[in-house]
């Protein structure tokens, strides 16, 4: 006995629908349907329910569609089939109402939602957030703590419950910072400077990575982001102050250097204004014997 056309269209309709259930109620595989800070809680909703919005439209009209192709198939010969049939104007605007009314509404979440979650705008918080300046290495991060004087490389710590600065560019090829369970994505670019603010509301370990390929070192282009309580952090800065290496100037021109699946790396102190004078070096003129010329030399 053969399955009817609208058996099959059901059964796929019921198929999507437990998929995408299946999708918003995953736990830990997806990391962006299991965000850790209120940046990702908030966009998590915002895509839910742009997504439940448009399906008010799609879903019908994809209904509509099969209805009409199977209405109006070869073999019916009952249908009523008008091409000529003039439509009148309160027709199209019963069309058009549906449509424009999803749209102007994701409109207005879609303005509250650029203004609220701003990425560069600093978290409300009591807590004195952590300051951290990140830069895009071919195929690592840098990770600069200016305030504890530290520097980090593929590996992020900070306290939980606490906004977090960062401060990003790139020396390197435009590349995008991405730690999908705590907040969207940022570019870092050469010789400029872009801004995110995000929080872990509990502690515990989250992946981060790049979310822009970069050649051939892209996929080993990850870091360990960590949450832990404030006095685990500050014991952490403390190791980090015994570890033998410095980030000087001509260790930073070898870290600079291209390289794959980079384990991470801990410096006891940095360059002073590191961070600017990477940025600088792609603005200002480079001079015979200043810094700019030396890094120049040393890539």
């Amino acid at each position: 006995m053969k399955i009817s056309h609208l058996g099959i269209i059901i059964t796929l309709i019921i198929i999507n629908v437990i998929l995408f259930i299946k999708i918003l109620l995953s736990q830990g595989t997806i990391q962006f349907f299991n965000p850790q800070g209120f940046i990702a809680i908030e966009q998590k909703k915002l895509l839910i329910t742009y997504v439940s919005l448009m399906l008010l439209i799609v879903v019908p009209v994809v209904l509509t569609g099969y209805f009409i192709a199977w209405k109006y198939r070869s073999s019916n010969t009952k249908a009523d089939f008008a091409p000529d049939r003039k439509q009148s104007a309160w027709s199209e605007i019963r069309l058009w109402i549906p449509s424009s009314t999803i749209i102007l509404i994701m409109s207005f979440i879609t303005w509250q939602a650029t203004h609220n979650l701003d990425p560069y705008k600093p978290l409300v918080s009591s807590v004195k957030p952590i300051r951290v300046q990140v830069i895009a290495l071919q195929w690592k991060w840098l990770f600069i703590y200016p305030e504890q004087g530290i520097a980090t490389v593929n590996y992020l710590e900070f306290p939980e419950k606490t906004p977090l600065n960062f401060e990003l560019t790139a020396d390197s090829p435009m590349n995008s910072f991405w730690i999908p369970q705590l907040g969207g994505q940022m570019y870092a670019m050469t010789g400029m400077t872009t801004r995110l603010h995000l929080i872990a509301d509990k502690q515990g370990e989250y992946r981060g990575s790049t979310a822009e390929i970069s050649g051939a070192g892209f996929a080993g282009m990850k870091f360990m982001a960590k949450a832990v309580s404030q006095r685990d952090f500050e014991l952490w800065v403390n190791s980090v102050k015994q570890s033998p290496h410095a980030l000087s100037l001509d260790e930073y021109k070898l870290l600079a250097k291209p390289s794959e699946d980079t384990p991470p790396l801990f410096y006891n102190s940095t360059e002073d204004d590191l961070f600017n004078t990477i940025i600088m070096k792609f603005m200002a003129p480079i001079s015979p014997t200043g810094a700019f010329h030396m890094m120049e030399n040393g890539r």
